[in-house]
């Protein structure tokens, strides 16, 4: 990867990571249904007189948008509303990852590693470490219940949408087509705004949510743009590019430092304090994670490594 590329690589992880901390300062001007929907609404439109639709059936479409849309960021937005740490929330939303094998397994019978499985064990510990482990009232320790399910639920959502994406590469792949990702989540973003704006009626009157679209302060328009254009648009375009340019496997990692730079920012910009047991539950997942990636590749390099060392030790006897 070229310097220029590691750049690239290194703004989306940055700017994925404040990805949270920008949800936070939203959310204190505009409610969260309402903040999801016109995250969506921007990010479709004006991109998709610009963006051609993926070659993909709408239903796939659609199915996307809602796990994304409707699901994952529903569940997030409502999460960090309610009292979920920014930072920990970055942290938490990471699971998807465990979610995802264990629903490839279900739906695409793919077969579940040992490593995965470790991984997954390791992660569940640090959830545990997290949304168990009691504080003092001057901190973020007591984590409220609701918000942490709400969290690892949008997790869920997300290693759904995972799936989805995997079939409509396999649709692409099919057809001998590659999978524009920024086409489909441009597209997509066309789906939620409806569903979301329906649940911000139920929740508020619509005479108060228009009141709140009438005097958005100037917190309230960088989060809407920022979740939009940088977060959305920006995030998958580059990444999509990369991931196009280079191996899986070096680029693919590089999210792994997403959570770091959420902690950071939201630690700088919240101020959010975490328990020494809390952070060592980040840790752990972060620790998980690393596992399922790479457990199998370092247990190859370690054996291929020995079977080496053994066969040089067995020439030099002879």
């Amino acid at each position: 990867m070229n310097q220029r590329d590691r750049l690239l690589a290194l703004m989306v992880v940055i700017v994925w990571g404040a990805n949270f901390t920008v949800i936070k300062l939203g959310l204190s001007g505009v409610p969260p249904m309402l903040l999801v929907a016109l995250r969506y609404i921007l990010a479709a439109v004006p991109a998709i007189f610009f963006v051609k639709r993926p070659s993909l059936r709408w239903q796939t479409i659609t199915a996307y948008g809602i796990t994304v849309g409707v699901g994952q960021f529903t569940c997030l937005f409502l999460a960090i509303n309610q009292g979920m740490p920014a930072g920990v929330a970055s942290v938490v939303l990471q699971s998807q990852a465990f979610f995802t094998f264990f629903f490839a397994a279900v739906f695409l019978k793919e077969s579940i590693k040992v490593s995965q499985l470790i991984g997954l064990a390791a992660a569940g510990f640090g959830l545990f470490l997290i949304g168990a482990n009691g504080g003092n009232g001057d901190t973020l320790a007591a984590i409220p219940v609701m918000p942490f399910f709400l969290t690892v639920l949008g997790a869920a959502f997300w290693g759904l949408s995972n799936i989805i994406v995997r079939y409509a590469d396999i649709q692409s792949t099919a057809r001998g087509e590659k999978l524009d990702m920024l086409s489909l989540v441009v597209w997509s973003s066309l789906v939620p705004p409806i569903p979301l704006l329906v649940f911000a009626i139920l929740l508020d009157p619509p005479g108060a949510l228009l009141q709140v679209v009438l005097h958005l302060n100037g917190i309230s328009v960088f989060a809407i743009l920022y979740l939009a254009f940088c977060a959305t648009l920006f995030g998958y375009y580059t990444w999509s590019t990369l991931l196009g340019k280079y191996p899986a496997g070096k680029v693919a990692p590089l999210s792994l430092l997403v959570p770091i730079t959420g902690l950071i920012t939201a630690q700088l910009v919240l101020g959010e304090e975490l328990t020494k047991m809390q952070w060592l539950g980040c840790m752990v997942i972060l620790a998980g994670l690393v596992i399922t990636n790479f457990g199998e590749f370092l247990l190859r390099r370690v054996s291929g490594r020995t079977d080496k060392e053994h066969h040089r030790e067995k020439n030099v006897e002879e």
